[in-house]
């Protein structure tokens, strides 16, 4: 299972929620034998009102044992504790998450929308397995089978995209900076504007907190995991004793982990010279702290490389 935090909605509000990749079973494991995986229905549209009630009640509770949430018999509310005058991130992540302005002349009120097309009155094809309770948004229709990998690799990097797209950001002639919505909404809204220092303001409600990973894995297929050298087709694991040479190993066993030259490639479709490493695009920028150091790194340069521009520290 993989669990991936995102902070951002698509309209560069900061709107917390959990993308769960995971097997749609589970592995049985008896007498000895190997792992078999038992594969599981997908869930009624009851199952996932259920399961978003409850998780509605567990969070409720949570927040409640930490004396963040009060609640009576007919509302709760959030108790937090009053924020400094110095700190102005409150107020931000606030203004975020209710669609305002943070900063500015016009701080406080919406942020402004541009309609561009007419609003949709079909209904949304994707609700069939959807849930909603107390503010909870519970989407379970997606999937793929174990064969298709294309789809799979594009739910990875979904999951784990940006967040935001550089291409659609532009600068209007008034001076604002506009962002093109990926899907429109229903309304007909297909931009967003800012002034400049209230964009700055959304990306800072936007970055997560320091050393705070935003990844989390978890079962079977966690590195790990005493069944992982069981279950995936390279048989590895990260504490799994190396094979001998007497050993019969298939190729699939045989095969090494990605370089980052080929990470670079696959996820960027950055060339990356295998020699030497130097990137093939048209302008390079490097920074090398240690100037002896630099004829080593540059050893070659790829023809194709047009511009190679080596600012290198004084000190």
């Amino acid at each position: 299972m993989l669990i991936a935090m995102t902070r951002f909605g698509s309209a560069l509000n900061l709107n917390i929620h959990f993308h769960i990749l995971f097997l749609d079973g589970v592995y049985v494991y008896r007498d000895n034998r190997p792992p078999r995986f038992k594969r599981v229905k997908a869930p009624a549209k009851d199952e996932l009102e259920d399961l978003v009630q409850l998780i509605s009640r567990r969070v409720g509770r949570c927040l409640e044992r930490q004396g963040l949430l009060e609640q009576d018999a007919e509302s709760a509310w959030l108790d937090l504790d009053p924020a400094e005058d110095t700190d102005a991130m409150p107020q931000i992540l606030g203004s975020s998450v209710s669609y305002r302005i943070a900063v500015g002349p016009q701080q406080g009120r919406k942020a402004f929308m541009i309609r561009t097309i007419r609003p949709l009155d079909r209904p949304d094809p994707g609700l069939e397995r959807v849930a909603k309770a107390n503010g909870f948004y519970l989407h379970a229709g997606v999937s793929c089978e174990g064969h298709q990998k294309d789809k799979r690799e594009r739910l990875c990097r979904y999951i784990a995209r940006p967040a935001f797209a550089v291409p659609r950001l532009s600068l209007s002639s008034t001076g604002k900076v506009v962002y093109t919505l990926k899907t429109p909404y229903r309304d007909g809204t297909t931009q967003v504007a800012f002034e400049p220092v209230d964009f700055i303001a959304r990306l800072a409600a936007l970055a997560p907190k320091p050393k705070v990973s935003l990844m989390r894995l978890h079962d079977v297929l966690v590195p790990n995991h005493r069944w992982r050298g069981l279950l995936t087709p390279a048989k590895r694991r990260k504490r799994a004793m190396r094979p001998s040479d007497s050993d019969v190993v298939s190729p699939i066993e045989r095969h090494a982990a990605m370089t980052w030259a080929q990470r670079l490639k696959r996820v960027f479709d950055i060339e990356v010279c295998s020699r030497c490493g130097v990137i093939d695009t048209k302008i390079f920028n490097c920074n090398f702290t240690n100037r002896s150091n630099t004829c080593r790194i540059v050893c070659y340069v790829n023809t194709n490389v047009r511009t190679l521009t080596l600012n290198i520290c004084r000190n």
